[in-house]
C-alpha cells in the first residue's frame, strides 16, 4: 500500500504537478474564524498576558467592553513563554496587552510579526486604568454617540506603543 508520501513522490518524479496536501493549505479553527469574530463583534480584541492584573482585565471587560481573552484563565497558556503569547496573539487577530517591557524588544519580538502590542506601566491599578482609557478613546474607537466603532479590528498590527503616565498629560 502506497502512503501519501510515497504516491506524490512517484508522480512528480513523472513530471506531473505534485498536488499540495490539504492539511498545509488549511489553517486552524481559531485563524479561520477570527475575521469572522472581527466582522460580528465590534469591540477591540485583546489578548492580555500573565503580567495584566486580573482588575485591570476586569476592567476592559466590563468598563471599555472589550473581548479580552485573559492568558491567565486558560491552563494551557498559563505559563507559557512570551514566544508563544506574541504568536498566539497574531494568529488570534487579536492585540496583546501587557506589563512586560520585554516585548519592546524588536529582535525577539519582530514587529511585522505581532498582532500589535501595547505596553502599559503605571504604579497603580487606578493609572493603568486610566491609560487604557486613554488608550479606547485615541486607537481602539472613533468618536461618535456612545463608544463609537473600533477604528479598525488590530489598530496596531505591525507596530508596538509603550504608554505610560506621561500620555495622561493632556
Amino acid at each position: 500500500m502506497l502512503s501519501y508520501f510515497s504516491a506524490n513522490a512517484r508522480a512528480g518524479e513523472s513530471g506531473d504537478p505534485i498536488p499540495t496536501p490539504t492539511w498545509l493549505i488549511m489553517g486552524t479553527l481559531s485563524s479561520e474564524l477570527a475575521t469572522h469574530a472581527e466582522r460580528l463583534s465590534p469591540r477591540p480584541r485583546i489578548y492580555a498576558d500573565a503580567n495584566v492584573p486580573a482588575g485591570l482585565v476586569t476592567y476592559m471587560r466590563t468598563r471599555l467592553e472589550w473581548d479580552v481573552l485573559f492568558v491567565i484563565e486558560e491552563d494551557m497558556l498559563r505559563r507559557a513563554p512570551d514566544s508563544t503569547h506574541y504568536r498566539l496573539a497574531r494568529q488570534l487577530r487579536r492585540t496583546l496587552v501587557t506589563l512586560d517591557r520585554d516585548y519592546l524588544d524588536d529582535r525577539r519580538f519582530p514587529p511585522d510579526e505581532g498582532g500589535g502590542v501595547l505596553v502599559i506601566h503605571a504604579p497603580d491599578e487606578r493609572l493603568l486604568s486610566a491609560l487604557l482609557d486613554r488608550v479606547n478613546r485615541a486607537i481602539f474607537r472613533q468618536p461618535g454617540d456612545g463608544h463609537g466603532t473600533p477604528v479598525v479590528p488590530l489598530p496596531l498590527a505591525g507596530r508596538k506603543m509603550h504608554v505610560h503616565t506621561d500620555f495622561l498629560m493632556p
